[in-house]
């Protein structure tokens, strides 16, 4: 196979390949990125036509969309007949664009979004969604099971990266309201590694486990009581109002505030 793009998560990749004994053709705009890989077995491609042409399977994981087609579409040619894997963070609408533009070339396309960090690669607790080319993934699952654990979601190949990026904002959202906590603390010099330890993430772990009630209250589309609207509305603003007391920006609790104003 092929790695185009050897930042930190592309190298993961490719030393994944090259752990399981597959021969790998490497390529990256920075050619000295690729030599600890040659240093255990890869191939350096001078350009991406000769990475492109190496392999029938193409793994490409950059910076983003515009930086895959900046690459691929001088080369465009070359794609018809394999496997386009796109392990490049994106959009829904970016994915399925560019699955109709494999398709007219003649490429069978999936799209991928990476729920790892770049050490996890090749281990169980590295979590990688699919969707698209449903030929593509059967034929090459075994290779992309060597990443981690694989999903694959479906045939549109914008289901990848959807939620790829729902389960990033959730990530993200909690670590907004983790810093927001260690910041009001901190304002009374509690340390943020022992509020943490101690408190913080055995409070976050409890709370994961409410989450399966929520989403089966979600699905039923059954209504919140107006009691607990009410609880909710009074902590959300206890808690700006502390942290405004405490000097700390409630910036990233007013928008939630909003939200349950309005339901």
């Amino acid at each position: 196979m092929t790695v185009i793009g050897l930042g930190a998560m592309g190298q993961a990749l490719a030393e994944a390949f090259l752990n399981a004994g597959h021969p790998t053709t490497v390529w990256n705009r920075t050619a000295a990125r690729a030599e600890p890989l040659v240093a255990k077995g890869a191939v350096r491609a001078e350009t991406v036509a000769e990475a492109v042409t190496a392999a029938p399977l193409i793994v490409v994981c950059v910076l983003d969309y515009a930086a895959v087609h900046g690459l691929l579409d001088p080369v465009a040619d070359e794609l018809s007949g394999r496997a386009l894997v796109n392990l490049t963070n994106g959009t829904a609408q970016e994915a399925r664009t560019t699955a109709e533009w494999a398709a007219e070339l003649g490429a069978e396309y999936v799209d991928g979004g990476i729920m790892a960090i770049p050490p996890t690669i090749g281990t169980p607790a590295s979590a990688i969604l699919y969707s698209g080319s449903q030929q593509a993934f059967d034929t090459h699952s075994t290779v992309l099971d060597l990443l981690g654990t694989s999903k694959f979601l479906g045939t549109d190949a914008g289901l990848a990266a959807l939620h790829d990026l729902a389960l990033l904002g959730a990530m993200y959202g909690m670590f907004a309201g983790a810093f927001t906590a260690m910041a009001m603390v901190g304002t009374e010099k509690v340390a943020a590694a022992d509020f943490t330890d101690e408190l913080l993430v055995p409070w976050l772990n409890s709370m994961v486990a409410v989450l399966p009630l929520l989403a089966a209250e979600a699905d039923s589309g059954e209504e919140v009581s107006e009691e607990r609207k009410l609880v909710e509305r009074v902590a959300l603003t206890n808690i700006i109002d502390t942290a405004k007391a405490q000097g700390v920006a409630a910036n990233l609790v007013n928008p939630i505030q909003a939200i349950k104003d309005n339901t």
